[in-house]
């Protein structure tokens, strides 16, 4: 029998349902099984907290029930003493560290011994970064900048932008060319536009400090970035007027 053409279109409507209906309830599956492994990532975040708040004391940091990593520092502990560890859980520092999360999965050393030794890092830092891991770190000059740059060596982001924030919170005169020389070391971008522009607008008392001739000396392409970074500022400042002039 011959099919109507009326018949042909609630065919093809039918089949084109059932098409939607297959591909929406693929989309959901795909969606509930990222937000099932999402909930699992913060449920095992939620837990590490717990443990380590649980056992957290300003006197010291014992070692947490179901750590399974410590951090151990190269310089010497409190007081002079020999450096103690610092213990962490193995699932806290795969998530907030890509680095740490390739050391802890690819069969090297630190996955073996579960120790991990941060070279030219202070006792004292490595606490204060395992404290901001699961809840916050205190900070002052010194620290944020010890965090900075371990935020940058193991990339984790959020510690190096909140020790950038706290560092520009601090900025002066007085330290501008210190904490410019130390954010083009550690390409901390927030911090080198804060300094450049305190020194820029302070550019004629540049010769006179001691940070300068040190600086002039030890690393004399620095002082020629900074000058031209000096330069290329002002006349980005300067375009906008311009432009209004000829306008």
């Amino acid at each position: 029998m011959m099919q109507r053409p009326y018949e042909e279109e609630e065919t093809d409507r039918t089949s084109c349902e059932e098409e939607c209906v297959t591909l929406d309830a693929q989309e959901c599956s795909e969606e509930a099984k990222q937000t099932k492994e999402e909930l699992k990532r913060e449920i095992e975040h939620l837990k590490a907290q717990v443990a380590f708040l649980s056992i957290w004391s300003p006197t010291g940091l014992d070692h947490p029930h179901g750590t399974d990593v410590v951090l151990l520092a190269a310089e010497d502990g409190p007081n002079g003493g020999p450096s103690m560890g610092v213990p962490v859980h193995m699932a806290m520092l795969a998530s907030r560290s890509p680095i740490f999360k390739a050391m802890l999965e690819d069969e090297m050393d630190e996955s073996r011994t579960g120790t991990i030794k941060i070279s030219g890092m202070s006792y004292d830092a490595l606490r204060a970064f395992v404290g901001y891991l699961y809840a916050e770190a205190c900070l002052d000059e010194q620290m944020a900048s010890e965090l900075l740059v371990l935020a940058e060596k193991y990339q984790v982001k959020p510690l190096k932008a909140y020790c950038e924030k706290f560092l520009v919170s601090k900025l002066n005169w007085d330290n501008s060319i210190i904490n410019y020389v130390f954010a083009h070391q550690h390409n901390a971008k927030l911090l080198l536009e804060a300094a450049l522009s305190l020194i820029k607008d302070n550019l004629d008392k540049l010769r006179k400090r001691q940070e300068y001739s040190i600086l002039v000396e030890k690393d004399p392409r620095l002082v020629v970035e900074l000058y031209e970074a000096c330069v290329a500022k002002q006349e980005n400042d300067a375009a906008p007027k311009d432009t209004s002039a000829k306008l």
